[in-house]
């Protein structure tokens, strides 16, 4: 289906530490790709590069064959509006929005609120079990129900790359397979999903699984290799 990242010897800086290293990899199109390791070894941050919110200290990077790391923040803006969903750790709400409100917040962003936009919404919403909830201001939602209008934003305008920052962490059983189901969803529809996780039982469904460990991404052979 074509490839969707190419990452070339990406390394980051924090001072004299450093915190990712000659990181290689390719991503194709409708691949879903986990990415484990510990607490601060540098998930976040990797994810963030990708989704074009920080600079690498050194490296090459293109998305959808196109090179990123050169353009300008109007570029940037436009890349992210275009290509990448992004889904973090917390849920980042406008707490004065209802929740239908926040997953259209891209749309309004970028002046494209249109009725298409705004049916998708909605049916975003009531595939992520929020039917009822879509009136409901953030401070009237659970936190597994605030995480799933976050990723309906993230999906709001179909992108064809994913990036889920421990997006089942914390949350119940029912909500975190909720979630997982829509990203398997958005893969299967051919988005490039990566998936920062702690949780086993959901790295073992990606295509391929690699591990962060001291500043170097490894791609392992099977969970047994964790």
């Amino acid at each position: 289906m074509g490839l969707v990242f190419e990452i070339e010897n990406l390394k980051k800086y924090y001072g004299e530490e450093t915190i990712l290293n000659e990181i290689n990899l390719r991503v194709e199109a409708g691949e879903l790709l986990a990415i484990t390791g510990e607490s601060g070894c540098g998930k976040t941050t990797l994810l963030s590069i990708l989704g074009l919110l920080q600079d690498p200290s050194e490296g090459r990077m293109k998305i959808n064959g196109q090179k990123v790391l050169d353009l300008t923040a109007v570029e940037r803006a436009k890349i992210r509006q275009t290509h990448i969903g992004f889904v973090f750790q917390r849920a980042r709400l406008v707490g004065s929005l209802t929740a239908l409100e926040n997953v259209l917040l891209p749309a309004w962003l970028f002046r494209q609120e249109t009725a298409a936009a705004y049916d998708r919404a909605k049916q975003l919403l009531l595939d992520l079990g929020l039917k009822k909830r879509r009136h409901y201001l953030p401070e009237q939602l659970s936190l597994g129900q605030m995480r799933r209008v976050a990723l309906a934003r993230a999906l709001l305008f179909e992108p064809s790359i994913l990036l889920a920052d421990e997006p089942t962490n914390d949350l119940d059983p029912a909500s975190a397979s909720i979630v997982f189901e829509q990203l398997k969803n958005a893969q299967h529809a051919g988005t490039a999903v990566i998936l920062v996780t702690h949780d086993m039982a959901y790295a073992s469904q990606a295509e391929r699984i690699f591990e962060l460990s001291n500043g170097k991404l490894q791609q392992t052979e099977s969970l047994a290799d964790l």
